[in-house]
C-alpha cells in the first residue's frame, strides 16, 4: 500500500486512478475524498485496485451515527467509478485491513455486458 499524500510523486497508472477519486464527494465535508482526508492509501496494479479508508468498522459504532452512512455512500461510489469499468478486481479496506467492499470480476464480465441499453 502507498500512503496517500497529496504531494507524492505517483507513479502513471496510479495519476488516473486518483483523477477519478477527485471526482468522489465526501458527504460529511462536502469536499471530494482525497482533500477531506478519507483516503489512506491506495495500490494499483493492472487489474486491481485497493484502497484503504480512514475509518474503522465495528459493528455497534455502524449502528449509530451518520458517518457509516457516508462510508457506504463512498465506498459505493468507489465501486460506480471503478469496478468492472477500468479493473476486474476493486477492494476497499477500513484502517484494520478488514474488507468493506470487495468486487472480483471472476466470470470475466466486460462494462458491456452490462450496459443500461439493452431491453
Amino acid at each position: 500500500m502507498k500512503v496517500y499524500s497529496p504531494d507524492r510523486e505517483w507513479p502513471e497508472h496510479y495519476k488516473a486512478v486518483i483523477e477519478e477519486l477527485r471526482k468522489i464527494t465526501d458527504p460529511v465535508t462536502g469536499g471530494d475524498i482525497l482533500d477531506s482526508g478519507v483516503v489512506a492509501g491506495l495500490e494499483v496494479t493492472e487489474d486491481t485496485l485497493k484502497i484503504w479508508l480512514r475509518f474503522e468498522s465495528h459493528a455497534e459504532y455502524n449502528i449509530i451515527g451518520e458517518s457509516p452512512i457516508a462510508y457506504s455512500k463512498i465506498i459505493g461510489d468507489i465501486m460506480e467509478r471503478f469496478a468492472l469499468v477500468k479493473f476486474q478486481n476493486v477492494y476497499v479496506y477500513d484502517l484494520k485491513n478488514n474488507p468493506v467492499g470487495v468486487f472480483e470480476n471472476k466470470k470475466g464480465y466486460t462494462a458491456d455486458d452490462i450496459s443500461t441499453e439493452r431491453v
